[in-house]
């Protein structure tokens, strides 16, 4: 027996906002709102036939690297026009070296991500 993967978790301290940031970022939709018993609401975030994305709440702002991050490849176009389209949705450069076939960023709340050249 094996377990499947049924989302990616991301801690935030507002999830409107990086709701509306990864939504733009990957062409994804708000597929289901839910309140656990203490009154936090989640947001899962998705696209039919793709991994899901969950939004939960936390008090602490980030203070350090993510352990965990997303890689993304922009569905048309190069990697340098879907760096500029992001940095356009509130995202920011963080390194982006000649050497490496990414760039990182972070998004709006400062969660780190990186952006690969497209894939055939």
């Amino acid at each position: 027996m094996t377990s499947r993967l049924l989302c990616l978790a991301v801690d935030c301290r507002n999830t409107s906002l990086v709701t509306r940031f990864w939504c733009a970022a990957l062409g994804y939709e708000v597929v289901k709102r839910w309140t656990d018993s203490r009154g936090t609401e989640y947001v899962e975030i998705g696209r039919e036939g793709e991994p899901m994305v969950l939004f939960q709440p936390v008090p602490e702002e980030k203070t350090v690297k993510n352990r965990l991050h997303l890689d993304i490849v922009p569905r048309s176009g190069t990697r340098e026009s879907e760096v500029e389209r992001l940095v356009g949705l509130g995202a920011n450069v963080v390194a982006s070296e000649p050497d490496f076939h990414w760039v990182v960023m972070q998004d709006p709340e400062g969660n780190e991500f990186c952006v690969l050249h497209p894939r055939t």
